[in-house]
């Protein structure tokens, strides 16, 4: 169980304001600050105006729920997604638009979760963070913090811009599902190679309106069941048959990300094809995507991937491998068949993937 304390805290200088945000602090760079020692700890986002004094110029007010303990992003973990999810779901009504702020090592990963969490979204959920903390002199912080907060206020007709799971980032406003973090040491952390960015903040936040989706009339629906018995099998040369067999064959093993070369291909050897074709009839369910930033799986496309769909493999297409674990875990713990989850896996169910 998450425990975690409540902050509500007004900006806007009328009785109706534009928009009526929940502020998510789950833990990471963006809130640390100095503190009267001169070392860097996790500030109270009660203050965050104090910290931010250009939230006055929004006219929003704002709920803030920050988690008791902080989590550094290394130790995500399902709970936490259940948690995050817990919390939208039930204030859902309330609000306008969230702002998750989370460690930027895992971020795509639960904006992955959350994005198959919430079907049917019509309100902004907007992840940000920070490479450097906010109480630092260059902090990235403060930038990808207001203009968060102002995309999930943002409405045309009374309706959300962007209503869906999103990473704004560095200027960039990225589908959170197709977003990776390449960047450790730049303030241009994430980047969405098979997707084009859903708005760019400059002067003004300039929306790519034809790549939104589009969710008019979809009824809200909140599933937080996940399976972690799943894995990340990345292929390199030599790989050994005892290691393959070992991975494939763990016990309580449900499903397996192979992250293969190139367009989806894999070594052909008899005991690589045989190795995944008895794990498929065992009932494991192997999905199929690219190593490559901005890759697309196209099974068969060369020999080497041919035997790949006789096996039982399943094409990824260009889904992120981020993506793809998350997507696995929420179907095994949605639906007790495997062939409902087959079936699901190969769809885009919230944009995360081409068909």
């Amino acid at each position: 169980m998450i425990s975690y304390k409540v902050a509500d805290i007004s900006t806007s200088k009328t009785d109706n304001p534009k928009a009526t945000l929940l502020i998510i602090y789950t833990g990471g760079t963006f809130g640390m600050a100095y503190d009267e020692s001169g070392s860097l700890a996790p500030f109270d986002f009660s203050h965050v105006v104090e910290k931010i004094p250009d939230l006055k110029t929004l006219d929003v007010t704002f709920t803030v729920i920050t988690f008791t303990l902080p989590i550094d992003s290394s130790n995500i973990h399902t709970h936490h997604w259940k948690a995050i999810g817990h919390i939208i779901n039930e204030n859902y009504l309330m609000y306008d638009g969230f702002v998750v702020l989370h460690g930027t090592d895992t971020m795509a990963y639960t904006a992955s979760a959350l994005s198959f969490m919430l079907q049917g979204l019509s309100k902004p959920v907007i992840f940000t963070g920070a490479q450097i903390p906010i109480g630092a002199a260059r902090s990235d912080a403060r930038d990808n913090f207001l203009t968060a907060v102002e995309i999930a206020s943002g409405k045309e007709n009374g309706r959300a811009i962007v209503p869906e799971v999103c990473i704004y980032f560095n200027h960039k406003l990225l589908r959170g599902n197709r977003s990776q973090k390449i960047r450790s040491s730049q303030f241009g952390a994430f980047e969405s190679e098979n997707y084009p960015h859903l708005a760019i903040s400059g002067v003004f936040i300039e929306y790519n309106y034809s790549y939104i989706l589009d969710r008019n009339g979809a009824d809200f629906d909140f599933h937080g069941t996940f399976d972690s018995n799943v894995t990340v099998l990345k292929l390199f040369p030599n790989i050994q048959q005892n290691i393959l067999e070992n991975i494939l064959g763990t016990d309580g093993q449900k499903g397996v990300v192979l992250e293969t070369y190139g367009s989806g291909n894999t070594p052909n050897y008899p005991w690589f094809i045989e190795c995944l074709k008895e794990a498929n009839e065992r009932g494991v369910v192997i999905f199929n995507v690219s190593q490559c930033n901005g890759g697309r799986v196209i099974q068969g496309r060369y020999e080497t991937s041919k035997k790949l769909e006789e096996a039982g493999v399943l094409s990824g297409s260009d889904i992120t491998t981020e993506a793809a674990i998350t997507k696995l875990m929420f179907l095994l713990g949605r639906y007790q068949d495997i062939p409902s989850v087959k079936n699901q896996l190969v769809i885009p169910i919230s944009g995360e993937m081409n068909s």
